[in-house]
């Protein structure tokens, strides 16, 4: 008999609501799974089978069953949950129990979400990774910060995950991982309730197998229509291929992942070119540091004041530079970023989306670093959608990603754009 942790999330909505599965069954072979395979994974910061039965068993008793119903979904411990507690990735949180949930938490609880556990990040989102392997080659990174999102969702522990974005943190996990990752629109899913780190640039998203797994889940959590990925367009998409301004980061399995991308949507109808970005776009990349770690230094202020030693080295480190730096730099900084965002629309007019890289290469060897973001970057702070999707893998046999990016807004198109790109590649 087929697991249903083989059904996609719209088919185990739709058996759920028919009444032939249980959300206590599918629960249960979700906590199989994870019972076979966390302690090599350990994509997990706090899981409790009991809490996730009962939510189960209260959801099968309801009469009303929402878009996600009993679907379990993990949750980012940067994210707060009233009945799990959100540590962030630091012993200075250790045990801490919100009184409320995230308002993500919320909209998928009010989805009939099954709210499975919390994942593992890295040390507030940014540095200091956490225990996660990938599920790939446990001997690499699951990337991060999202570690236990993207390596849970790869192993099968869930089907839905949230994520956060400063950096690279969901698009490039995902990548590493070999599953679907979704950063969407900025602001699009509200951040009341998760440790914010960046104000100008950390990001709510999603995790799946699948772009209509995705496009599901930000449906049900936002009301807003992410259409039908799979459903297929009525021509071929115009691409912008931009590899700058971090090409000399891009590993030769990368190189060759794009051109063999390129080649294959040029193949099944694409226009594909190439294009430079203009100079104040790439301003905005440069000023990526000076407002993360600014902004990020001013978000632990309490933490910097009264819990320093328990702050990791790396850490302390990149707050201590961002304390350090002028007022009128982060000011800069901010300015770079909206500078940027009002020349990108011009700078790929004539296009749908732009075609680029998910990360440098494969996921590093090693959990001691969670992998460059250099390729995520710019895409982050342009505040516009970016979709990871699997395609293939590289030279230790590890996943590698393609990343299609767009306009603020264009969250459909974008999701419908990745998934042609992923089909023509993959045909």
């Amino acid at each position: 008999m087929t697991s249903p942790t083989s059904l996609s999330v719209a088919e185990a909505v739709r058996r759920v609501r028919a009444g032939t599965l249980t959300a206590t069954a599918l629960a249960e072979a979700y906590l199989d799974r994870i019972a076979a395979d966390e302690p090599r994974i350990r994509a997990f910061a706090w899981l409790d089978p009991a809490l996730v039965r009962r939510q189960a068993t209260a959801i099968d008793a309801g009469t009303k069953l929402g878009a996600l119903a009993g679907i379990p979904f993990a949750i980012k411990d940067v994210i707060d949950t009233a009945d799990q507690p959100s540590q962030y990735g630091s012993p200075i949180w250790a045990g801490w129990r919100p009184r409320s949930d995230a308002a993500a938490v919320a909209a998928a609880r009010k989805a009939g979400a099954v709210i499975i556990g919390k994942t593992v990040t890295t040390e507030f989102a940014t540095r200091h990774p956490g225990p996660t392997a990938n599920p790939h080659n446990t001997a690499h990174t699951p990337g991060g910060s999202s570690s236990g999102s993207a390596a849970g969702v790869a192993a099968g522990f869930f089907p839905l995950a949230f994520g956060t974005q400063t950096s690279g943190s969901i698009i490039r996990p995902a990548a590493f991982c070999g599953v679907t990752g979704f950063k969407p629109s900025y602001g699009t899913l509200h951040r009341a309730g998760m440790k914010v780190m960046s104000e100008s640039l950390d990001t709510i998203g999603v995790m799946a197998r699948d772009v209509a797994d995705c496009a599901l889940a930000m449906a049900a959590l936002t009301g807003l229509d992410h259409g039908d990925p799979t459903a297929k367009p009525g021509r071929a998409p115009r691409l912008a291929l931009i590899l700058e301004p971090a090409a000399a980061d891009a590993a030769p399995e990368t190189l060759a992942l794009i051109d063999r991308a390129a080649n294959s949507c040029r193949r099944a109808g694409a226009v594909v070119e190439a294009v430079r970005l203009p100079e104040v776009v790439l301003a905005g990349y440069a000023a990526h540091p000076a407002v993360m770690n600014g902004e990020s230094a001013e978000a632990l202020g309490w933490e910097l004041a009264h819990a320093r030693a328990q702050i990791s080295p790396t850490l302390r480190d990149r707050m201590d530079e961002g304390r350090a730096q002028p007022a009128a730099a982060l000011i800069a900084g901010r300015r770079a970023f909206a500078a940027a965002r009002a020349a990108f629309p011009a700078a790929i007019e004539g296009y749908d989306a732009v075609l680029t890289a998910s990360a440098p290469g494969e996921a590093p060897e090693g959990l001691g670093w969670t992998g460059d973001p250099a390729f995520n970057w710019l895409w982050t702070l342009l505040h516009g959608p970016c979709v990871t999707v699997p395609a293939g893998t590289g030279p230790k046999r590890l996943p590698l990603g393609l990343q299609i990016v767009g306009r603020i807004g264009e969250d459909r198109e974008t999701l419908a754009w990745a998934e042609w790109v992923r089909q023509a590649v993959a045909g």
